[in-house]
């Protein structure tokens, strides 16, 4: 019986996600439906302020505590693709280098920049 607070609080989870899907659905938003429905999770939380002993927060710790487990459809996926990824592996690693590079330029830009206004700001 003592299991019942955790799935109410996952079944919680999983309709703050549907009314996140209704919502994108709806107003035709380009944000993922589950992003949503996290805001609409947090709003929840917020509102009802629950105690750490609550369904509402032991039942998403409790699929955190086993997030492992939810890749493991991403990893057949890959595993299925494996022959797609050997084709064009030379595109796809050149896009992931550009994109690290990139990524790894426009940190340091953005971080010199901040310096510079900091020292400009005298602090």
């Amino acid at each position: 019986m003592s299991d019942l607070p955790v799935l109410k609080g996952v079944l919680v989870l999983l309709a703050c996600q549907l009314v996140g899907e209704l919502v994108v659905r709806l107003f035709g938003l380009d944000v993922p439906g589950p992003v949503v429905g996290m805001v609409v999770f947090l709003v929840v939380l917020r509102v009802r302020r629950p105690r750490p002993s609550s369904g509402l927060v032991r039942g998403p710790s409790l699929l955190l505590r086993h997030l492992q487990l939810l890749f493991v459809p991403a990893g057949v996926g890959v595993i299925d693709y494996l022959d797609v990824a050997r084709d064009h592996a030379l595109p796809l690693a050149a896009g992931l280098w550009l994109s690290w590079a990139l990524g790894l330029a426009a940190t340091g830009g953005v971080v010199a920049g901040l310096l510079r206004l900091r020292d400009r700001s005298g602090r």
